[in-house]
Formats: structure tokens, sequence, C-alpha cells
């Protein structure tokens, strides 16, 4: 039997940033899949998670800590297989540094994703997105920070793991009309930024405490701004502009809608799939044709070139020699 805890920090701390150059977001998002698994593993093998070792952690597991995930949590499709790919990249890990778990480790890798729908995408109107961006209280250094955040979450059309990951030194200094981007798998864009949204900046810079961090947004405390508390000033403040837009107590809003909403938005203003790809920093513009499915437009503009099918009323006519084979085919037989 192995020991767990040494081969998975060997894994998490050294394999993953250095020798494949892991962003920190990944590694953060795959040590919370196995904070995830070893607490369910740990409660159902009546032990502590440090002292699990890795034979136990066999397909039969696995498989009632994905069903877990989805039934017990409540967890999408999606976020099961996020899981189960961290679980896979560590066991995938494992054979080229423990032979005896090579045939454990083959059988995990013949656990599928599970497909998924291919559901639309969740967008805010413009109506609405400007209620969200009016919600936040500017007597209060928190709203100015929050409109700012709100400000670049959807005219940068960023992913949150960006935004709160923006640092200063990634503002174009002199006049902060644009920003640089190091994005999902290190893909690098320069955004140019509203005025609105440089204004939001620019009084957000002003009354930012004075600390060492370098990251652009800090929460009450004085530390970076994380995942969980932006989504909070979100939630807040969505319940907020629902009293002016009453139509967003109906949708469920994630800071994922803030960019979808800037995708939609710029498809509808340029008419360029392209376009939307290269402002959100696509690697390929398939993933950004989700768009397309969403936006109307385009099927709109086809119906109009197209025009309705020229159809007329009219009766069947068959030749003679048919009709009378089947008036011959439905005589009885004597």
């Amino acid at each position: 039997m192995t020991a767990l805890s040494h081969h998975l920090s060997t894994f998490l701390r050294d394999h993953l940033p250095r020798e494949r150059g892991a962003s920190r977001h990944t590694c953060e998002t795959y040590a919370y899949s196995y904070q995830l698994l070893l607490g369910f593993a740990a409660e159902r093998l009546k032990t502590r998670p440090s002292r699990i070792e890795i034979e136990q952690l066999d397909p039969e597991l696995i498989l009632a800590f994905l069903e877990h995930l989805e039934v017990g949590r409540g967890n999408a499709a999606r976020t099961r297989n996020a899981r189960l790919a961290a679980i896979h990249s560590f066991f995938h890990y494992l054979e080229y540094r423990l032979p005896s778990c090579l045939d454990q480790a083959r059988r995990i890798h013949a656990i599928p994703m599970k497909r998924v729908d291919q559901t639309l995408v969740g967008h805010l109107t413009r109506d609405e997105m400007q209620a969200l961006l009016a919600a936040p209280n500017l007597r209060e250094r928190a709203g100015i920070r929050d409109r700012a955040m709100l400000h670049l979450a959807f005219t940068a059309g960023l992913r949150v793991s960006e935004l709160i990951g923006l640092r200063l030194d990634q503002l174009e200094t002199r006049t902060l009309d644009s920003i640089h981007v190091l994005g999902k798998g290190r893909r690098e864009r320069v955004l140019p930024l509203w005025k609105e949204t440089t204004a939001a900046i620019r009084a957000w810079l002003a009354v930012r405490p004075p600390v060492g961090e370098l990251e652009l947004f800090l929460n009450a405390a004085g530390r970076p701004m994380t995942r969980a508390g932006f989504e909070y000033i979100l939630a807040k403040h969505i319940n907020t502009a629902a009293i002016q837009q009453p139509s967003l107590a109906n949708k469920r809003v994630s800071p994922h809608t803030l960019r979808h909403t800037c995708a939609m938005h710029t498809l509808q203003a340029t008419g360029d799939i392209r376009k939307v790809a290269l402002w959100l920093g696509h690697a390929s513009i398939e993933t950004t044709e989700i768009y397309l499915r969403a936006d109307p437009t385009e099927k709109l503009e086809a119906l109009a070139n197209t025009g309705p099918p020229a159809l007329q009323r009219g009766r069947f006519s068959a030749p003679d020699k048919l009709m009378a084979m089947l008036k011959e085919a439905g005589k009885p037989k004597n």
C-alpha cells in the first residue's frame, strides 16, 4: 500500500507548476478537486484524509464520488467532468512514477466524461446591464470598487480569474485606456477600454488602500479579491438592480454571465465572430460559435434573403397505369 499524501503534494506543488507550466488558477482548481475527493473518501473509508492510500482510490470509489457531486452537491455535468479531469491527470502522473498502480490508473482512465447539453448561453440585455452597472453606491469606497469591477468584467469580457488576478502593472499607466490580460492557456491580449470604464478604474485607484498588494482589486481586509468575494458582490448588486429591472430576478447571473454578455453585445455590434474570439481570447473560433447559436440576427438575415417557399395547393395526380394497379390490388380475390 502506498501513501497518497507525498505523491499528491509533489503533483500539485512541483509537477503542475514547474514541469507542465500550469497557471495558478489551474493549480488551485485541481487542489480544490482533491479537497472534495479526499473529504468524500475519508468519510466513506472512516479515516483521516492524510492516511488515505493510493490503492484505496479505486474506480468504484471514484464513480461514487462523481455521483455524489451530481446528486449530493447538485453540480452540473460540466463540473463533474472538470473534477474527473483532475483525477485523470494525477493518475497519468502516477503511471510513470508508481508502476505498481499502472493497472489501477488505466481502469480510472477508462471512466468516461459525461456528455453535456449544448444549451444557449445566458446573457443580460442592455437595459439589464445598465441597471447592474448603476447599482453600486458610489458614496462608499466599496461601491466605487464594485463599479470598476463590474465595468471591467463586462466591457473587457474577462473571466473571473482574469479579473481578480489583474495587477496594477497590467494597466496602461499613463492614460488607463487599456489593459494587458494574461488569459487561459497563457494567451496574452491587450484590450482597449471605454471612457466610462477608464473613469471607473481611475476613481477606484484614487481611494484604493495604500497596501503592498499588486492586485488591482482588494477586499475589505486589504487582501486580493477572491472568486467567492466577487460572486458575493455580483449577487448583491443583481438584487439591487432587479428593483429597476425586474427581469433580473428571474435570471441566474454568474460572473461568467458578464463575459457572455460582452460577447453577445460585441457580436450584435460587429456581426463578426472573429472579432468576438479575438476580444475574448479564445484559442479556436469554434469555441466562440456558441454565441452564433444564441443570436437570432444571422438567422433572420437568412430568412430575409431566401424568402418563404412558394408552395401551391394542388391535387395529387398519378399515371393511369399506377391507378389501375392500385384499383386492381384493392379488389378481393376469389
